[in-house]
Order: structure tokens, then sequence, then C-alpha cells
């Protein structure tokens, strides 16, 4: 079985405009510095020499910032060097993150040059108040015609969600996730908002204007969003900001559901609704429950408390592997 890696190469808010009342890029990513060419030849060097060089399938990812916002010499610099390890050096192509007001014909010729295969939009809603009061600066109506030009471009379209923006639902979240799907995204990342300090947001919070979801709420929107995109074969690349130091209470963020194991509850609150719902509870006897090698730490759940939960039900509860498994199957051996 193959085994996906991407070599990270974070540009921050270099080429950004706007200022999105959540954004502090350079606290999210955890770094501020631009790097230059010799740094990121250096950095894919590093990276590859820690990849097994069989089964693995490789791309390297410009992130952090609006990539195609940067000057175009500037751009095709970056790609160069990239460009470089694709194929002949055990690269399989290049991905990079974008703004969908920053794609035009131009672009994607040059990007098409630079053996760019993926390009992820940060939509973040599909709703145009939600987007206007986040002061995003574009529109749907710009998003859709992005992606349109993405796909018919050749290029994989991955789209990235947040949920919990100023105005959002529930409902609004899982239509975004419905026309992810419909523009033909083949991958998509789910970020719940969090609240950073120095950014709009925090004042927002401060005066009583925004209420951060609550962490069980937020767990409970990607569960049912994560669901739907598993049944309509959607990639989901990352759920949850990445861990970094300046994510943390001590440092930038002030408030909101941030969880350095986030996609671990998601799926810990998946695995107990499909338990729950599909053993029977005799609490005079022991079970075995056997799950797919790779579900064992969900189905055990985050500190262990879905066996915790089901231990109200049962005298004994053990977890199991069993290699035949797949997805989300398991059976039971009550004792």
């Amino acid at each position: 079985m193959l085994k996906h890696y991407t070599i990270p190469i974070f540009i921050p808010e270099l080429a950004c405009p706007h200022q999105c009342v959540f954004c502090d890029q350079r606290k999210i990513i955890g770094q501020d510095k631009v790097p230059d060419l010799k740094e990121v030849d250096e950095k894919i060097r590093a990276y590859l020499k820690t990849i097994p060089p069989k089964r693995s399938r490789v791309q390297i990812g410009f992130f952090g910032g609006s990539f195609t916002g940067l000057p175009m010499e500037m751009q095709a610099s970056y790609l160069k060097v990239a460009a470089a390890y694709v194929k002949e050096k055990g690269v399989e192509s290049i991905r990079l993150s974008t703004r969908p007001d920053y794609i035009d014909e131009e672009i994607l010729k040059q990007l098409k040059k630079y053996k760019v295969r993926t390009i992820e939009l940060g939509a973040q809603s599909m709703d145009d108040e939600i987007l206007a009061r986040s002061e995003r600066g574009h529109t749907v109506a710009q998003i859709e015609k992005a992606s349109a030009m993405i796909k018919s471009g050749g290029f994989d379209l991955g789209l990235q969600m947040m949920i919990g923006l100023p105005g959002d639902t529930r409902e609004k979240a899982l239509y975004t996730a419905k026309r992810i799907v419909e523009l033909g995204a083949s991958n998509t990342r789910i970020y719940p908002t969090l609240v950073i300090k120095g950014t709009q947001l925090e004042q927002m919070y401060l005066n009583g204007q925004y209420a951060p979801m609550l962490m069980n709420e937020a767990i409970l929107w990607v569960k049912d969003i994560y669901l739907y995109f598993e049944e309509t074969n959607i990639q989901i690349i990352r759920i949850g900001l990445h861990p970094s130091e300046e994510l943390d209470s001590e440092h930038s963020l002030v408030e909101g559901p941030y969880h350095p194991a986030f996609r671990d509850l998601v799926m810990t609150e998946i695995w107990k609704e499909h338990l729950f719902e599909n053993i029977e509870f005799k609490p005079e006897k022991s079970i075995m429950i056997y799950v797919p090698l790779e579900q064992l730490n969900f189905a055990v759940g985050h500190q262990s408390i879905n066996i915790r939960l089901l231990e109200n039900h049962f005298s004994c509860v053990k977890i199991k592997t069993d290699v035949k498994l797949i997805k989300r199957a398991f059976y039971v051996d009550y004792y």
C-alpha cells in the first residue's frame, strides 16, 4: 500500500492584501519568515532523506499564504525549484493553496508549466453573508468560477472550509460541504474557527459580537461533515489546525475549539455512535469487540473514553483488532 507524503513549504501572508477577521497567518502556521530559494531547496532535500523511496507518493506543497497572489516571477522561482524534483528525484507532483480571486488563465498556464497538479482554494464558506461578515474579500460566485477554471485546466481541485465563522450554523456548514462536492473537489480540509490574539475576531469576541464554538459543538458539526465527505468519496486531508507552539492559551490562542488531536476527537465520536447504535447491551456479560487495525485507537477512543462509556453497560470491555476487517466493520463476542 502506497503511503502519501507532502513536503510543506510555508510562505506566510506575503501576498494577501485582505485581512480576514479570523486571520493571523504567522501565528496560525507558527512561522513569520519568508524562505528564500536556497532554504526551499534544502528543506526539500532534507525531507526526501526521511521518506522511504519505495511505496511512497510524494508531493511538494506551498502553504501558508495566497501563493498565486505573489508576483508571477516570484511564483515561477519557487515553482522552478520544486519542479526540478518532480519525477526524476522522487517527487510526484506539486500542490499549493491560494484564494479563489487569485486564479486566472495566465496563472493556471504557469502552474501547469511547472508541474502543479493540485490547487486548493480557501473557500471557507459557500454563504455570501458569512464571507462578507468574515471580510474574506471574495464571493461565492468567485469560488464557483475559480473552481470551474481549475477543473477545466486539468488540475485536481481542493476546497478548504471553516466552521463557526460569524453567522455560521450547522445547516450552513453542511450546505458548504455539499457545494464542495458539487463543484468537483477531490479533497478538502476542515478548520474550526479560532479566536487568535491581534485579530478583528478577538475584538468582536471581547465586545460580545462573536461567540466561539464550544469544543463538543465543533466535534459534532465536523462529525456530520466528515461522514458526508466520506460517503461522497472526498479525501479529507486535515481536520483542525496543525499544532504549533503559538496555538495555546499561553501564546496566541484566545478562545475556540482547538485541540492538538482534534481529528482523533472527531473519530472517537464517530466510533462512539457507531458502537452504541449497533451493540446489544448485556450488563451481566463481558464483551470483546473486534475492529480494523487502523481504526483501533478511534474505537478505543481518545483517552479510552469509548471503553469507559461501554463499561457502564458490561462487566468487562476489551477491544482487539482483526486484520480481515476494513473501514468501520466490527463484530463482538459476549462471554
